[in-house]
């Protein structure tokens, strides 16, 4: 078995998108609009076949997502090396991205940061 994708609400589908595609080197569909409840959605496909759907309609709560919470905590992508995990790091900090932590090796032996990429939500790069 595998999980076949991963789907996100946001607000901003496009901004969205582009974060996926710019920083972590997805492959975004042509998009999906349901006309008749305005939904709206991107796949965004990864090298390794990993896919994530991100998603948008009118009636969304925006609720607070502090780091602390229930539910899911992150999406992890593996950049392949310790240097690409800093370099990819400075690139989202020099764009104006929150850094939450790292660079750095964790107790469980990840070399990781942590980014608070789309709309409160918490990106992990990692080796």
């Amino acid at each position: 078995m595998k999980i076949e994708h991963i789907a996100m609400y946001v607000n901003d589908l496009e901004a969205a998108r582009d974060f996926f595609v710019k920083y972590l080197g997805g492959t975004s569909n042509d998009g999906y609009h349901n006309k008749n409840t305005d939904f709206r959605s991107y796949f965004i496909s990864f090298e390794d076949g990993a896919r994530l759907e991100l998603m948008t309609k009118p009636e969304i709560i925006d609720a607070e997502k502090p780091l602390s919470r229930t539910g899911y905590a992150h999406i992890a992508f593996s950049v392949g090396s310790k240097k690409k995990v800093d370099e990819l790091t400075d690139q989202l900090r020099e764009d104006g991205y929150e850094i939450v932590s790292g660079p750095r090796t964790t107790g469980d032996g990840y070399y990781e940061s942590c980014i608070i990429a789309i709309e409160g939500n918490q990106v992990e790069i990692t080796v």
